[in-house]
Formats: structure tokens, C-alpha cells, sequence
């Protein structure tokens, strides 16, 4: 049977071992069965029949030349966290894209209040996932608190930081984070960090199969993000039966559920350092935030993504998309 062709665009490339990539990446995986992919980082032509964008401001030149070139084919934007929460604020060309999409993906359940209300008929959410792995068992000698988070602005490691520095008397909680030093002032405020501080440990980059293990292995995972579109290790965590600490955030709270009871203000190093207190200290809280997780699970299954996706691509190669756009 012929299959119909699609590429996947996305500003990252392998190297950068990014959301981003490890989406383009999963996606062409999760779609190859019905059509046949390409993954690039731009497009300079071709006879596809729909193109997936990642990314509504770095991949808007691409987004403008498909349009350009197929102005009733199928495109779809995805919208990052950056894009959602800043770009289409202030960025002419993240703006462009999202006019120009017949749909917009959000990757959390909450993206879509952060359109212009214009817009909003346009958004589908389609949740990322990950397989599941076996919840461990941990020692009870102390708990260690897991961020995985490459260092730039916007993962906001400070406040996990000042959040260890704070909970520094404790023998029995420790500190971990995984994440390259994206921007290098934070790579060597970490290093001086970890050497002040014996039970904080910054590990660098590190291999994904070696993360999944860490979270496993973690009592909790702390998210501390200004901004997210939808985290791949928070939903890396619920999938590992791994309780959660996150930023009161929509990208978080569309992940974790809005009345999820382990959040603190963006920014609140002292909230968080309650927040780990609590977690050592009480002994049903931990039970009780990875069971309210363990409900939300299979909604991150690979399945429901392909499920979700497919469907989504259904509905547009049905129909010819309206081509008029602002």
C-alpha cells in the first residue's frame, strides 16, 4: 500500500541531545508504520504531504517556504515552551507561524489558554510519552532528590540550588542534577556549588538511558522551570513511578494536573526546600504524590501519543486545509 510522505522539522539536531530532537526523533518513530518520514532541520523543497514543524520562531523559515510552496497542504506547528510562553508575545515571525499552521500542538493540557483567543479553535493537545519502567525501591538511610535540566536561564537551576544550600544541615537529603552547562557562568557556579556543598552533586550531561535509571532511582524529581512547554523527564518520572516537585507553572500543572498538591511558586527556593523536607520527614506524602501520578499515567503511554497523532493527521490529509490565512 502506498503510504503518504511527511516531514518533520525541528531546529535541533542529534548532538544537541534535546527535547526537541528526542521529539522530532520519537515522532517519526511512532508515525513510520502509516507514513513514510523525513526528519530534518529545514526544508529547501519537496512533495510531501504535510510537514510537522517543531518550533514556531527557529522554524519559521521553514514554516514560511512550505507555505509558500504548498499553500493548501497539510502543516502543523508545534508549540515549545519558549514559543507558548514568550516568543508569540514579542517574536513577528513565531506570530507568522501560527497564522500560517492549520493546527497547533500544545504538549501540555493547559497550552492552549495561552493562545490569542482567535486561535484557540486551531490547538490540539497531543501528550508526549516514554514506556514504562518498574518503580524501584529506595533506601530509607536518606532521600535523594533528583533535577534533570540542562544549565540555562530558563530550567532555572538557582532555585534548586539556593533550595540545597538551604537544606545544607540535613545528612539525610541529597542533591543530584544532570544537565550540560548551556551557559557556562551557570556551569561554574555548579562546580563551586558542589564543592561547598558535599551532598550536591552536579553530574553534566549524561547519556538517556543513564537518566532514566537516575530518575528511577530518585525519591523525587524536582522540576523548577520558569517556563515549559511539556517536560519529557517529568513525564519520564511519572512513567518511573517517581514523585514529582515542580514549578507552578501551566507547562507543569498541564502535566501533572491542576490540583496537583507537590508545586511551589517559580522561583521559591525556600517552598522548595519545605516542599523536600516534607517529602523526607512525612511519611505518606510521597505515597500519596506518586499515586495521584500513577492515575494520570497511561495518559503518557506511547501508545495514546501514536493514537493521538495519527488521529490528528487523519483529520487534516482528509480535507483539503482552508487556505485562507491571515
Amino acid at each position: 500500500m502506498h503510504r503518504l510522505s511527511l516531514v518533520i522539522v525541528t531546529p535541533s539536531v542529534a548532538a544537541a541531545n534535546n527535547g526537541n530532537w528526542r521529539t522530532a526523533q520519537r515522532w517519526a518513530r511512532l508515525l513510520g508504520a502509516a507514513y513514510r518520514v523525513r526528519l530534518g532541520d529545514g526544508w529547501n523543497g519537496g512533495d510531501e504531504a504535510a510537514m510537522i514543524a517543531l518550533h514556531a520562531r527557529r522554524s519559521a523559515p521553514a514554516i514560511a517556504a512550505w507555505r509558500a510552496a504548498h499553500p493548501a497542504r497539510a502543516l502543523v506547528v508545534v508549540l515549545t515552551g519558549t514559543d507558548l510562553y514568550r516568543d508569540i508575545d514579542s517574536d513577528a515571525a513565531a506570530r507568522r507561524s501560527l497564522h500560517l499552521a492549520d493546527t497547533l500542538v500544545v504538549l501540555n493540557e493547559l497550552g492552549a489558554q495561552r493562545l490569542p483567543e482567535a486561535l484557540r479553535g486551531k490547538a490540539r493537545v497531543v501528550l508526549q510519552s516514554c514506556p514504562a519502567r518498574t518503580t524501584l525501591p529506595h533506601t530509607q538511610r536518606h532521600l535523594r532528590a533528583l533535577m534533570v535540566g540542562h544549565l540555562r536561564d530558563e530550567k532555572d537551576p538557582r532555585t534548586y540550588w539556593r533550595a540545597a544550600a538551604r537544606l545544607a544541615a540535613r545528612s539525610d537529603i541529597r542533591f543530584d542534577h544532570i544537565g550540560a552547562a548551556l551557559d557556562p557562568a551557570l556551569g561554574a557556579e555548579a562546580d563551586a556549588l558542589a564543592a561547598r556543598l558535599p551532598r550536591l552533586r552536579w553530574l553534566g550531561a549524561r547519556p538517556h538511558d543513564e537518566v532514566r535509571r537516575r530518575i528511577q532511582r530518585a525519591h523525587v524529581l524536582v522540576q523548577a522551570s520558569r517556563m515549559e512547554g511539556g517536560a519529557q523527564t517529568v513525564i519520564e518520572a511519572i512513567r518511573s513511578g517517581t514523585p514529582v516537585l515542580a514549578s507552578r507553572i501551566d507547562g507543569n500543572l498541564g502535566l501533572l494536573g491542576a490540583d496537583y498538591e507537590g508545586v511551589f511558586e517559580p522561583g521559591d527556593d525556600a517552598a522548595l526546600a519545605a516542599l523536600l523536607a516534607r517529602a523526607r520527614d512525612e511519611r505518606d506524602m510521597l505515597p500519596r504524590l506518586a499515586a495521584a501520578l500513577a492515575a494520570r499515567s497511561r495518559r503518557f503511554a506511547p501508545e495514546a501519543e501514536r493514537e493521538a497523532l495519527q488521529a490528528l493527521l487523519a483529520a487534516l490529509l482528509a480535507h483539503e486545509p482552508n487556505t485562507a490565512r491571515p
